[in-house]
C-alpha cells in the first residue's frame, strides 16, 4: 500500500474545496490547483469561512484552524503537483475536460503517485486508460458537502491494482470517512439507486401527484428522509443531475434513467437549483419558495 503524505487536488470548486479541507484536517499537506487565481481564491475563501465557523461554534480551536489552513497551498500551476503521493481530480463532470487534465498531470506527477477521480457517474476506466498508470488509478467519490458527508465510494476499475485500491480505502479511513468499496459500474452504488428516485419525483410532479412542496414534505414525513427529493435535486444541482442522467441512460438505455421533460426545460432556462438561485424552488428571498415557472 502506497504511503500518502502529500495530496494534490485539481479543482477548488463545489467538491474540490471540501476535499481539500478534509484532507488538510486529516493531517495531510495539500496542494490545490485551479485554472486562475480568482477562482482559486474563491475556493480558499470558502475553506477559511468553514474553519472560522468551526472555531466560532467551539468545534475546534483557532490554533487548530490555523494549522489546517497552513497545510493548504493554492496554485494555478500543474507543476506544483509533481511531488504529490495522491492526486484527486474534482473538476467539471465532463470526460473530455477530465482527459485533458489527466494528460497534463500524468506527465508531471511522479510515477508512483496514485490518481483518483471524484466523478459521480463517469466510467473510471475511461480516465485510467488515458494515463500511463491505469493500475494506479481509482475512483474516490465524495458527497456534497464533503466536510459533512461521511461516505466515500472507493471505486475499483478493471485495471486497478490491489495496492492502489487499498490505498484509497485507507485514505478515506484516515479522513474519518466511511469508505465503501464498489466496482466501476455507471452510477456506482448511491447514484444508481438515488437518481431514479429523484427522477420519479419529477415525473410524479409532472403527473400531478402533488405540488413540489407536497411531494417533498410527504417523503420527509413518510420515509424519514432529511430532505425531500425535489429539494435534493436543487441541492445536488440540476445540471449535475442532468449529466448523471445522460451517463446512466447511455449505459442502460432505460426510461427510468432518462431526463424528464421538466428537467430538460429547467436546464434550458438556466435553472440549476441552489447554485443558480432558481430550481424547483426560488432561493432569492429569505426562505425558499416554490418556483411558479415550473408548474407552467
Amino acid at each position: 500500500m502506497a504511503e500518502i503524505k502529500k495530496v494534490g487536488i485539481v479543482g477548488c470548486g463545489l467538491m474540490g474545496h471540501g476535499i481539500t479541507q478534509v484532507s488538510a484536517q486529516a493531517g495531510y499537506d495539500v496542494v490545490v490547483r485551479e485554472v486562475d487565481d480568482a477562482t482559486l481564491q474563491k475556493g480558499l475563501g470558502k475553506i477559511e469561512k468553514q474553519l472560522a465557523r468551526a472555531v466560532e461554534k467551539g468545534k475546534q480551536t483557532q490554533e487548530d484552524a490555523d494549522a489546517v489552513r497552513g497545510r493548504i497551498q493554492g496554485t494555478t500551476d500543474y507543476a506544483d503537483l509533481a511531488d504529490c503521493d495522491l492526486v484527486i481530480e474534482a473538476i467539471t463532470e465532463s470526460l473530455p475536460l477530465k482527459l485533458e487534465m489527466w494528460k497534463e498531470v500524468d506527465g508531471i506527477a511522479k510515477p508512483e503517485a496514485v490518481f483518483a477521480t471524484n466523478t459521480s457517474s463517469l466510467s473510471v476506466i475511461d480516465q485510467a486508460a488515458a494515463t500511463s498508470r491505469p493500475q494506479r488509478f481509482i475512483g474516490l467519490h465524495y458527497f456534497n458537502p464533503a466536510q459533512v458527508m461521511k461516505l466515500v465510494e472507493v471505486i475499483r476499475a478493471v485495471t486497478t491494482s490491489d495496492e492502489a485500491f487499498d490505498t484509497g480505502l485507507q485514505f478515506a479511513k484516515a479522513q474519518g470517512k466511511l469508505g465503501i468499496p464498489t466496482n466501476d459500474k455507471a452510477g456506482f452504488i448511491v447514484n444508481r439507486l438515488l437518481v431514479p428516485y429523484m427522477l420519479d419525483a419529477i415525473r410524479g410532479f409532472e403527473e400531478g401527484i402533488g405540488s413540489v412542496s407536497e411531494i417533498d414534505e410527504a417523503m420527509k414525513a413518510g420515509a424519514g428522509h432529511p430532505m425531500g427529493p425535489l429539494t435534493l435535486c436543487d441541492f445536488v444541482g440540476l445540471d449535475t443531475l442532468g449529466s448523471i442522467c445522460d451517463v446512466l441512460f447511455d449505459e442502460f438505455r432505460e426510461r427510468r434513467f432518462a431526463q424528464p421533460p421538466t428537467l430538460r426545460k429547467m436546464l434550458a432556462a438556466g435553472w440549476y437549483g441552489r447554485k443558480s438561485g432558481m430550481g424547483f424552488y426560488d432561493y432569492s428571498g429569505e426562505a425558499p419558495v416554490e418556483n411558479p415557472g415550473v408548474a407552467r
